[in-house]
């Protein structure tokens, strides 16, 4: 036991402040005309921690470094933004301080930029992977769209440290498939640097139980997150994020508390006191409205909303389901060997839960 509590304490150390959606994004909209390009760029500031850490304590001291250095932050996004229209870069004009305005709620930082051209070209590449190179996680939405006042989208698409650059050939359309495949595959990134949607889960599992019934918990937690989902996206329901991020960690706790108080008691009695099920569903909503945050903030242009939430909800089900997999097969595989070993595991692991959900429950509530 001793050694059991040096490892909880040792974990415990380890912790760092987090939130599952206060993740580095940035937004470009493109509205190509016969005289140039109209660029609207929403980049989190976020992106310039490394270059002002107080960035990172947020509230009054972040609106006070961005509110001293916007200028030199747009300056540098509008600089590092390449558009190359025939293999010809475009240099923007000159970008005044009305062209650029602070968002607080967003944390994000909103400039308006103008790029010329001669004559439409043939074929334009933007490219995004120097607006902040340092950030492996950070993802850059970039829509397109005919300039007014037809304001037709021609293009959308997810770019990050593995996919910088869009290339569009002018007068073309983009496949539906193209749309699934990016937020599909944004849905499955999403799960991944998440975690407190993942320790939520693994909390689900710990005490383990027959394939159906794991199947039931997995699947009330994926039908009530799809309903907030749907809601929020659509801005039928918007609970404010500082609600909804400390309720996610609270979530946490909840399931670990549950885990820990089941593993005394016999199977028989375990299973009729299961109460995973209600948790799921219950917390499953209010875990929709994180992932809901992540799709809000994009400002998804109507015409593509439908396929883009739906792809997005199936690469969240995807990764998902990898995490189920794995750690429910690892549980039994530990049963199978040492029942008294795999209890000692779930007995550690439950903990970690509790105390990672109760630490990031404090950091967000008090932020």
């Amino acid at each position: 036991m001793r050694a059991v509590w040096a490892i909880l304490a040792f974990l415990f150390c380890c912790l760092t402040p987090t939130s599952a959606h206060d993740i580095p994004r940035s937004q470009i909209e493109l509205r190509l005309g016969t005289s140039g390009v109209e660029a609207t760029v929403t980049f989190s500031v976020l992106g310039f921690a490394l270059d002002y850490p107080a960035l990172q304590l947020g509230g009054q001291a972040l609106e006070k470094v961005v509110t001293e250095n916007r200028t030199q932050m747009a300056e540098a996004v509008a600089t590092r933004l390449g558009l190359i229209a025939d293999e010809q870069r475009l240099t923007p004009e000159a970008l005044t301080p009305e062209r650029s305005e602070f968002l607080p709620e967003r944390k994000a930082i909103r400039l308006y930029l103008s790029f010329r051209w001669l004559a439409p070209p043939k074929h334009l590449d933007v490219q995004t992977g120097s607006l902040f190179p340092v950030d492996p996680n950070h993802t850059v939405f970039v829509t397109l769209y005919e300039a007014a006042p037809s304001d037709v989208l021609l293009r959308e698409a997810v770019l990050n440290h593995t996919t910088p650059s869009l290339s569009y050939a002018l007068g073309s359309k983009q496949s539906l498939f193209s749309v699934i495949r990016q937020f599909i595959r944004e849905g499955i990134h999403h799960i991944f640097i998440g975690p407190d949607h993942i320790l939520f889960v693994i909390g689900l599992l710990l005490l383990g139980g027959n394939v159906k019934r794991l199947l039931k918990i997995i699947t009330a937690f994926t039908l009530a997150h799809s309903i907030t989902l749907v809601l929020a996206t659509l801005n039928l329901v918007t609970p404010s994020p500082r609600l909804i991020e400390p309720l996610i960690a609270l979530s946490i706790v909840f399931v670990g508390i549950h885990a820990l108080s089941q593993l005394s008691q016999e199977a028989k009695q375990r299973s009729e006191k299961d109460l995973r099920l209600t948790l799921a569903f219950f917390f499953g909503l209010i875990h929709g409205f994180g992932f809901a945050s992540v799709l809000r903030e994009l400002e998804l242009p109507r015409e593509a909303l439908g396929w883009s939430l739906f792809s997005f909800n199936v690469g969240v089900e995807l990764g998902q389901a990898c995490i189920v997999i794995t750690v429910a097969q690892l549980l039994s595989w530990l049963r199978r060997k040492n029942e008294k070993a795999s209890c000692l595991i779930v007995f550690i692991a439950s903990w970690c839960v509790v105390l990672a959900g109760a630490y990031w429950f404090g950091e967000r509530l008090f932020a």
